[in-house]
């Protein structure tokens, strides 16, 4: 199998390193695990894509490239020019902190992962919750880096993927935020929402006076709805959300209609 891998936390993160020795299980001795990640730190870029300016990509190592541009560029890189031909999977992560909930929306994680399914590819996009029971930990991933090949392999393995649909699944995957041998199982969920955890702004002063503002989140631990991703890694489940890039309310579109009749 080939694997290619991205992030939003950049080529040196620490999460890419666990999706790295994730994909190496997943794909074997036999097969190939390529990387094509930020040179810098992207995280909340979303599905962002530089549109109006050209990218520089560096080859670091045989099969390992930096690009200066977004995740859902470093896919579109790698495609049109790091790999003679196509991976059979995209992984995306593993990314530090949460892309649950409202945070998939900005997440620059799900957008390569998006972007992947947009280019017709298995994608999936893996996140690790951080919290007060692991901050602390010598291994903030230790929960992605112990559960994720399974939880990948059983993906891939038996999950549907949308072959023939316009608008193919992907999936985002979070891990708890708990130590790896006090995760208590896997959920598939849909995505949550937390109310009253908007992102806003925060005014500072530089040290040479130029005032700036800063965008700060929202709490990260206020429960959501059952059956929803953050509910479930707050409770210690690793949650496991299929995705679409269609942005449709489907719900609505006929009712919608008569307004229009």
């Amino acid at each position: 199998m080939r694997i290619l891998l991205t992030n939003d936390d950049g080529i040196n993160a620490p999460g890419l390193q666990v999706l790295e020795a994730i994909a190496a299980e997943i794909a074997g001795p036999d097969g190939e695990v390529w990387v094509v990640a930020p040179a810098f730190e992207q995280s909340g870029v979303g599905h962002c894509i530089s549109y109006s300016k050209p990218m520089m990509l560096a080859k670091l190592a045989p099969r390992r490239f930096a690009a200066e541009g977004t995740p859902a560029d470093c896919v579109l890189a790698a495609l049109g020019d790091a790999m003679p031909g196509r991976p059979d999977l995209v992984l995306s992560g593993v990314n530090r902190g949460n892309n649950a909930a409202e945070n998939t929306l900005y997440s620059g994680t799900i957008g390569a992962a998006l972007e992947a399914a947009l280019q017709n590819l298995r994608a999936i996009a893996l996140s690790q919750f951080l919290g007060p029971e692991i901050i602390d930990r010598p291994d903030l991933f230790e929960a992605a880096r112990v559960h994720g090949a399974a939880v990948v392999r059983k993906l891939i393995d038996q999950a549907p993927w949308g072959e023939s649909e316009d608008y193919r699944l992907f999936y985002s995957v979070n891990f708890p935020p708990v130590p790896a041998d006090r995760v208590n199982g896997v959920r598939a969920t849909a995505q949550g929402w937390r109310r009253d955890a908007f992102f806003s702004t925060e005014a500072g002063n530089s040290p040479s006076g130029r005032r700036f503002l800063w965008v700060k989140g929202g709490p990260q631990h206020t429960p959501t709805l059952p059956g929803t991703d953050a509910a479930a890694n707050l409770e210690g489940y690793v949650s496991v959300t299929p995705m679409r890039a269609d942005l449709t309310a489907h719900d609505v579109v006929a009712s919608l209609g008569e307004v229009f009749r």
